[in-house]
């Protein structure tokens, strides 16, 4: 396939080798994973026994948000090649390795021996943590928040069946990344699907952190299950929202599930999904009319295709303090008023 840019053709690059497609990827690494991100080019520094017999091709460490700081490990993929016998066991090797705790530790003590010796890298992650210590950011990196980002240059059709059978490892730890070349000349144009930046906003397919992590034994998702993994602040913050909701509308429902709890009247109109210190919520309202009433929390805006994913208007909201449920509600008001005009 190829895009039109400016009036100008652009031919997709088909890979011949993986080893061109990685190297893109490291070369291209600041503009496709945001400039809040640090790439970590050790494939060669790792020995396999640390991962299992296997080495990713890289670990990404996303600092976006340094309270919530995200860990990836890495594997750069063509799409020609073949599934069952190449990528499912390749990416099979590293659900078993995130769920041994010594494994992880080696894998972190071995990342950060190495950046203590890689001054780019070390400059790269201090200028974005605000004095935090980087061995206990990348800790709880690893600990709470491990993914598995696999990057390949088109659509793997066995994938979309994978993931919804393996709900609890490819539906979960696994991230996908599909990027593109394209170029004209001298001219390059990369394409990647989801956005990086909003790669984190698609909750069913998010992996579960912290207090956050539902047991998947569960035969029932109730909200005493949530309940019981939030701190004594995020209860308190939880309890006040669900009351002043109900207290406006006494007919909204508050829904569990493995993910997030929605909110629904005629629809879902807000989704919680809990965090180690907040929740993160997605509300149903155009992001304009969004920051014209919210003045005391973050807000971020989705990308187009994250919005299509919660069919609708939205943009995400962090919830961390007990004073800024007011505002939530004012923004709940909005959306049942429009829904019975």
């Amino acid at each position: 396939m190829n895009i039109i840019f400016n009036g100008t053709k652009f031919e997709q690059v088909i890979y011949k080798l993986e080893e061109d497609f990685e190297d893109d990827i490291i070369r291209n690494s600041r503009n496709l994973f945001g400039d809040k991100s640090v790439y970590m080019d050790y494939k060669r520094k790792i020995n396999t026994k640390n991962l299992g017999g296997t080495i990713p091709d890289g670990f990404l460490l996303n600092l976006a948000d340094t309270e919530n700081p995200i860990f990836y490990l890495v594997e750069v993929e063509l799409s020609k090649h073949d599934f069952y016998g190449h990528i499912f066991p390749q990416i099979t090797k590293f659900f078993a390795f995130f769920k041994n705790s010594q494994s992880r530790n080696d894998l972190l003590d071995k990342i950060y021996s190495i950046i203590q010796t890689d001054e780019n890298i070390q400059n790269e992650i201090r200028k974005l943590v605000n004095g935090k210590e980087i061995y206990k950011l990348l800790k709880d990196a690893i600990e709470d928040n491990p993914n598995i980002l696999l990057i390949i240059d088109d659509n793997k059709q066995e994938l979309p069946e994978i993931i919804d059978t393996y709900t609890d490892t490819w539906g979960k730890i696994l991230k996908l990344e599909i990027i593109k070349k394209y170029i004209k000349n001298n001219d390059v144009i990369f394409s990647m699907e989801p956005e990086f930046e909003t790669l984190d906003y698609y909750m069913e397919s998010n992996v579960s952190i912290g207090i956050g992590k539902i047991d998947t034994n569960d035969a029932i998702i109730t909200e005493d299950i949530y309940l019981s993994k939030f701190s004594d602040k995020l209860k308190n913050i939880y309890n006040k929202l669900k009351e002043e909701a109900l207290n406006l509308d006494a007919n909204l429902f508050f829904n569990p599930q493995k993910y997030y709890i929605s909110i629904k009247s005629n629809r879902n109109i807000m989704y919680i999904e809990p965090r180690k210190k907040k929740f993160r919520l997605v509300i149903m309202l155009d992001a304009d009319i969004i920051k014209q009433n919210i003045k005391k929390s973050k807000i971020t805006e989705l990308s187009q295709s994250v919005q299509g994913f919660y069919n609708g208007s939205c943009a995400a909201i962090d919830l961390d303090e007990i004073d800024k449920v007011k505002e939530i509600i004012d923004l709940l008001k909005i959306i049942i008023t429009r829904s019975t005009d």
